[in-house]
């Protein structure tokens, strides 16, 4: 990926947010989007001459519109705004998702439609080199532009409010001086530039999709180790099948799938008796596919908005003009991440029946609840109830609430998406998925050593052995919790897809 990131307001993608954000890679400014952005300045200064009434410029915003700013009150009106909109309410932000705000943001300000005067865009990218990260509140925006939220972030760029540097809280005063850098002063329309966008949630939501895409592919795995474990008919993974229908989710899914069982027994030894296995067993590739499917369509939408203005009012510098508009409505994409959590739900559900039927000896043949010795032990049986307490969760989490809106400002503000709330709960998702697949991953190496003399596949063979590195086989009743925690870490931290890949071999 090279050392530096240059941005451009066009080329955003997901991958690039997850390394400026989490491995705080170091960003340029495009020289050409640099210009983009000074001759929308330039446009801003003719219009402030020629007094045309515009949104957010030379009136006011939201209810009070019909205010007139004069141009000596520019400056004081674009600090009020910064402070009047500082709204938001904890939790705060963590670092990388901060970090992940604050280059959304950037990305759309390149574009060139604000208006905002250069030094504020200078002002993100000195952040995020300079390692500053402002204090942001996560609750309290409605998705229609992040307003309450990343208007934080305007706070301490005045020199206000408080950063985090290094891991330490520093007030931002303080932190700008010690950083050789002097608080904003803000001119006409830098105040609406930069409280009015959705970054907050689209950041968040480019966090969200990578670690869903890695989440996925753990789930093949983990399905592909439970297949072994109970010797499953292996017919559904049939090339020509899949042909006969070929959504693009489930054929990815399937190769993932066959690509872990790659020279393992089970597609010469399967148990000759599953005619027909559990749906949970039978669907995966349609299940994870669909899944795979939503995350692409709301990948795709995401990174559109990234790498476009939703600026109002929207500065058109060829046209000479600058105009209100609906280009901050964030409903196509935040409708996305609805469906993904949903589609997240039945990814987790299946996994929770594999869970359960593979802790039953009348269907797996082996030890009631996966225990070493049926006298003495009591193995996996409480497990069960930890998965369906997070399956309850995750089911009210996939409850839609972009529709949960009223109408605000006076009547003129009447549609939201609670677009940030909606990304909150498709990341609480994938958290709590990442427990699911971690005790289904938990049984299946159990029962695999219970069951004993199986030659895995390539693919599960890695990862029964970095899930073995990790906990070890359950050879009498212990501490559950711990074990749990130790799976979940290894599949959190990408360790378990490192090890995969990195002993994979074509």
């Amino acid at each position: 990926m090279g050392d530096v990131l240059q941005l451009d307001g066009t080329n955003l993608t997901i991958e690039d947010i997850y390394s400026v954000a989490r491995e705080k890679k170091r960003i340029e400014i495009d020289e050409t989007a640099k210009q983009k952005v000074i001759n929308s300045r330039k446009l801003i200064y003719k219009l402030v001459d020629k007094n045309i009434p515009v949104y957010g410029f030379n009136r006011g915003v939201g209810l009070n519109k019909d205010k007139v700013i004069d141009t000596h009150f520019f400056e004081k009106y674009n600090r009020n705004l910064i402070l009047s909109h500082c709204a938001g309410v904890k939790p705060e932000a963590a670092q990388d998702e901060v970090r992940a705000v604050m280059l959304a943001r950037l990305n759309g300000l390149l574009i060139g439609c604000t208006g905002t005067h250069p030094k504020v865009v200078e002002r993100y990218a000195d952040f995020l080199n300079l390692g500053i990260h402002p204090v942001l509140p996560l609750r309290g925006s409605i998705g229609a532009a992040d307003i309450t939220t990343i208007s934080h972030i305007g706070l301490t760029m005045i020199g206000e409010g408080e950063v985090e540097v290094s891991g330490a809280k520093y007030s931002a005063y303080l932190a700008l001086e010690k950083s050789g850098l002097k608080p904003l002063n803000l001119g006409p329309k830098d105040g609406l530039a930069i409280v009015s966008s959705n970054a907050l949630s689209a950041g968040t939501g480019a966090l969200a999709l990578y670690d869903c895409r890695k989440l996925l592919e753990i789930a093949d795995i983990v399905y592909a180790l439970s297949l072994e474990a109970i010797r499953g008919n292996v017919s559904p993974l049939n090339d020509s099948v899949h042909r006969m229908r070929s959504f693009p989710g489930q054929i990815q899914s399937l190769k993932n799938i066959q690509k872990m069982l790659k020279d393992s027994d089970l597609w010469t030894k399967h148990n000759p008796d599953s005619l027909q296995d559990p749906l949970s067993f039978r669907n995966v590739c349609q299940i994870h596919g669909a899944a795979l499917d939503a995350s692409h369509y709301t990948r795709e939408q995401l990174e559109r908005h990234l790498n476009s203005s939703d600026d109002n009012p929207c500065v058109l510098t060829e046209e000479g003009t600058i105009l209100s508009c609906g280009n901050f409505e964030p409903i196509a994409w935040t409708i996305g991440f609805e469906m993904l959590g949903n589609a997240l739900h039945h990814v987790t559900k299946s996994s929770c029946f594999r869970t359960i039927k593979l802790g039953d000896p009348a269907f797996t043949g082996l030890t009631r609840f996966l225990t070493p010795d049926e006298k003495q032990y009591l193995g996996f049986c409480t497990m069960q109830k930890t998965v369906s307490a997070l399956d309850a969760e995750i089911r009210h989490l996939s409850n839609f609430a972009s529709s949960d809106y009223i109408s605000l400002a006076g009547d003129i503000e009447d549609h939201g998406t609670n677009a940030p709330y909606v990304v909150s709960k498709t990341r609480e998702i994938i958290d709590r998925a990442v427990y699911i697949l971690g005790i289904e991953a938990l049984h299946a190496a159990q029962a695999i050593d219970l069951r004993g003399g199986l030659r895995l596949g390539r693919g599960t063979a890695a990862a029964y052995h970095a899930i073995r590195s990790v906990v070890p086989f359950l050879d009498k009743d212990r501490n559950l919790s711990a074990d749990i925690e130790r799976i979940y870490q290894l599949f959190k931290t990408g360790e378990l897809l490192d090890q995969v890949r990195k002993n994979y071999k074509d």
